[in-house]
């Protein structure tokens, strides 16, 4: 018997479900994100990337979040978070996200993929009824200019590093 199974002789429902995330991830990433486990000793935190959607203000940038898994995943979600500067409606000031679906309607069949999917329409539709940043979202919809501009100091921060 090999010692290269995990301790034990039966993974936790969280763990294969992630594994197979990580697959699908690896196999069919979705346009413009990736994600991993920081380590490949600890499946539950996940680095992920998303460039900014081409034709939007946010285009250009490469934006940098953490994914938080619990025991509880799939039945809970991730706690997701960008770790890059941020300006949008739907960005809390320390990074987290005001997103539906890794709150109250959140489903077990979202995967890593459809949430990556889902930020990165947030960024090029946000909701500004739903703010999380307000001043984002005031300037979202009183000054769309200022806005985008503010965005793509992001945007271009995120290259900066």
């Amino acid at each position: 018997m090999s010692g290269g199974a995990s301790s034990g002789s039966r993974m936790s429902a969280s763990r294969l479900r992630l594994m197979t995330d990580l697959k699908m991830m690896n196999q069919e990433p979705p346009d413009g994100c990736s994600a991993s486990p920081l380590s490949e000793s600890n499946l539950f935190v996940w680095g992920a990337t998303i460039f900014g959607p081409s034709e939007t203000p946010w285009e250009g940038g490469v934006y940098s979040l953490r994914l938080t898994f619990t025991e509880q995943y799939p039945e809970k979600p991730p706690r997701v978070r960008f770790t890059c500067e941020m300006f949008h409606p739907n960005v809390y000031s320390d990074g987290t996200l005001c997103l539906d679906i890794i709150q109250d309607k959140w489903s077990p069949i979202y995967t890593v993929n459809s949430i990556l999917t889902s930020i990165q329409s947030l960024l090029t539709d946000p909701n500004p009824l739903s703010p999380a940043n307000t001043e984002a979202a005031q300037m979202f919809t009183t000054s769309l200019e200022a806005y985008n501009k503010r965005v793509r100091r992001c945007a271009q921060k995120s290259l900066d590093g």
